[in-house]
């Protein structure tokens, strides 16, 4: 454990447990230089607690990196519940992980994430002032699918030499909340859509009103196909999938898309341009960061729009240096964590 936060430059972890509701929770705080600890909750079933933890350290160093590139006045944090097998009162566990957050005296603010709700933010808005994506506060998810349409056609106009999304085949993997809203947001303009997701009722939806193709969920990644959205969990790019994909670009919605830094360069490689998860994806911690803060929708959407200008920084630097735009994004965020 300590060995990963140092490697991470982590700079605090926190293990939570309440008998009485059955929680376990872990709330790992990256960085908090340039503002206090922002970053969702998940509350997933994990195969050990090992595994809860080391999420959690990797997702708050992906906060830490986002923010920075988002010049959020933002540290990075992320929380993970493991959810138990069988709960008996939700609305109670989700009040009991609200007292843990205030008890950090706002080093951390929570948000919506993997397997919470709009709901259980109102839970734990009742413990604690440092949470956002309360009803009050908003859905992130459509401004987080904003900013990723707007990265993937500052992707395809730099792979493809045309922002114009009309006819280009999209595979999309995934379709929660943000997958499909981009889906929504790419249709409309023209793409042709190919969909995967283990609801089958999300599939069938996105071919009744968006007139998607429906792919396997084991044959996605092998599909040809113009961009590759991966919106779902992390870790879908590996040393072994990375070889199965058939497509120019690789643009989506999914935080640590990437099992190792080196995979990002076998993408180089094999010249598929890759658009760093957390430079693509930061709209969503955009809009819970300036919701949190008072600021109007004008000025969060014109700071949105940034996220397209940002990844034509990244691309034009990894071209010049002949590098993944990972390695490239990496060090930004690094110039601003660290100097």
């Amino acid at each position: 454990m300590f060995a990963l936060m140092q490697s991470t430059r982590l700079e605090s972890l926190h293990l939570s447990v309440d008998p009485i509701t059955g929680l376990k929770a872990v709330i790992a705080i990256h960085n908090s230089r340039l503002g206090p600890a922002l970053g969702g909750c998940r509350y997933l079933a994990y195969p050990n607690d090992e595994s809860a933890v080391e999420d959690a350290i990797r997702l708050a160093q992906g906060m830490s990196y986002k923010a920075a590139l988002a010049g959020l006045a933002q540290g990075g944090g992320v929380a993970v519940i493991v959810r138990p097998a069988h709960v008996e009162n939700r609305a109670a566990l989700f009040e009991a992980f609200g007292r843990c957050i205030e008890q950090l005296d706002g080093r951390y603010i929570t948000a919506i994430d993997s397997g919470t709700s709009v709901a259980d933010m109102d839970c734990i808005a009742q413990q604690t002032q440092h949470v956002t994506s309360t009803t009050s506060a908003g859905d992130p998810a459509p401004h987080a699918a904003m900013g990723v349409f707007t990265g993937i056609r500052a992707t395809a106009m730099a792979r493809l030499g045309s922002d114009n999304l009309e006819g280009l085949r999209v595979a999309i993997q995934g379709l929660g909340n943000v997958g499909y809203a981009l889906a929504e947001q790419l249709h409309a303009a023209g793409a042709e859509l190919l969909v995967s997701d283990i609801d089958h009722g999300k599939v069938q939806l996105a071919m009744e009103q968006l007139n998607a193709h429906p792919i396997a969920n084991d044959a996605l990644l092998s599909t040809p196909c113009d961009i590759l959205a991966p919106c779902g969990l992390g870790g879908v790019l590996n040393s072994h999938t990375v070889t199965q994909l058939r497509c120019s670009a690789v643009a989506g919605s999914a935080n640590n898309q990437l099992t190792h830094l080196d995979v990002a360069d076998q993408l180089e490689r094999r010249g598929i341009l890759y658009a760093p998860d957390y430079v693509i994806n930061a709209g969503g911690l955009i809009y819970v960061s300036l919701k949190h803060r008072g600021e109007e929708l004008g000025t969060i959407t014109a700071h949105l729009s940034k996220i397209s200008s940002r990844l034509t920084e990244v691309f034009a630097h990894a071209q010049a240096e002949k590098r993944s735009p990972a390695r490239v994004a990496d060090e930004l965020a690094e110039k601003v964590l660290y100097r």
